[in-house]
């Protein structure tokens, strides 16, 4: 028989799954409708390419000073304020034109980055012994909302009348996030003893920019792919409809990789074989979009989908398995989201000059060549089984 305790712990992993799952449709259900927001706002291919970096800058821009709010309230509080200004940003971006888009667009993004700095903090320290585990399950959940949006965005923008509308339909999954989030904000004498936990400073430590730097180098991969592929491949010949399901199925493998990849990375002495493995299965798939025969297209998407769901379940579960306790956790968190995101703000933007100023897709794969070489750089140094030293004070 289930104890309270078994079953607040299940009701906080079914809250969890449920805020994880919120935060990629904002992305990925962008990706599909671009052709639409580009002949109905007459936006070119640079202004297409500042709108999808636009949320990644937001990630690395707010990431850094995300923990230092912790001094003012609790991980779960600020968790359903960021929900509620991602309502607003949702709301905005939908719904007043080009300001609108891009205003939302930078909100969410802020929104987001907030959940995702404070989520891998409240793991570790809810579930210290589970923590790989469990970021194993908050990256499946983030792939579940990624594969849901982006192949449900072109038949919402069908069935609802509109690109706006299909942008508008994820205001609904976050506001029932909120309702049951609410359950699980802590009581005031918790929130006031957080107050003054002191943070460690990790810009010195050589481990921390490894995992830093390997998420940021990564994830540029994973955000060219969420902006881009449908693009690509609309570009080659495929109707928008099937290279969104393309989309879909290449978000949608990484519920396979994604929960299987952290399990499979600590049964050995570490992470380093695991990450290079995943690497190549995303460079595999990669070069197959670019020059595979158009048939073999749902091939290349499973199988860059299988390495890039499991090499950002592997980042993210790096911040719980270098971190010895929740406050390095944070820290790291922030540092590597902030930094790693910065980076991987730019390349969506490279990507689409790159595109636009060659008038071909041959150097936007050599830039992919590179991103997957310097991933695995860090990741030999990143995937190394250590906790980060921080000075006791």
């Amino acid at each position: 028989m289930k104890t309270e305790s078994d079953r607040s712990r299940l009701a906080l992993i079914a809250a969890l799954v449920l805020v994880s799952v919120n935060l990629r449709p904002m992305l990925t259900g962008l990706g599909p409708v671009l052709d639409s927001i580009r002949d109905s706002l007459s936006l070119s291919g640079a202004v297409i390419g500042m709108l999808i970096t636009l949320p990644v800058l937001c990630f690395g821009a707010f990431a850094p000073f995300v923990p230092r709010l912790l001094r003012f309230t609790s991980p779960e509080r600020l968790v359903l304020i960021a929900l509620g200004v991602l309502i607003l940003g949702i709301g905005l971006r939908s719904l007043f034109g080009t300001t609108g888009l891009f205003l939302g667009t930078f909100v969410g993004g802020a929104s987001i980055s907030v959940i995702m700095v404070i989520l891998p903090s409240i793991i570790k320290q809810q579930f210290p012994v589970q923590a790989g585990m469990m970021m194993g399950l908050y990256s499946t959940a983030l792939c579940v909302g990624a594969a849901i949006a982006a192949g449900a965005a072109v038949p919402l923008e069908s069935v609802l009348g509109g690109w706006r509308w299909s942008l508008a339909f994820w205001l609904f999954p976050v506001a029932a996030a909120m309702v049951v989030w609410v359950g699980h904000i802590p009581p005031a004498h918790r929130r006031a003893a957080g107050k003054h936990a002191q943070l460690p400073k990790l810009r010195g430590n050589k481990l921390a920019w490894q995992v830093t730097l390997l998420m940021g180098f990564q994830s540029s991969i994973t955000y060219c792919v969420f902006g881009w592929l449908a693009v690509i491949l609309i570009d080659r010949g495929l109707p928008p409809l099937t290279a969104g399901f393309v989309l879909s199925l290449t978000l949608a493998v990484q519920l396979i990789s994604s929960p299987a990849a952290p399990w499979l990375a600590t049964r050995g002495k570490d992470q380093r074989f695991t990450l290079l493995c995943l690497l190549g299965f995303t460079f595999t798939g990669l070069m197959m979009t670019f020059y595979a025969p158009i048939s073999w297209v749902w091939v290349a998407g499973a199988t860059m989908g299988l390495g890039l769901g499991g090499v950002f379940s592997i980042a993210l579960a790096l911040l719980v398995l270098r971190s010895p306790n929740a406050q390095v956790a944070a820290a790291l968190s922030g540092m590597a989201q902030g930094v790693g995101y910065i980076i991987a703000a730019t390349a969506p933007l490279l990507m689409g000059l790159l595109h636009e100023y060659t008038g071909s897709w041959d150097a936007v794969a050599v830039l992919f060549v590179v991103l997957v070489l310097i991933s695995a750089y860090f990741a030999l140094g990143a995937g190394r089984a250590r906790y980060i030293e921080v000075e006791e004070k």
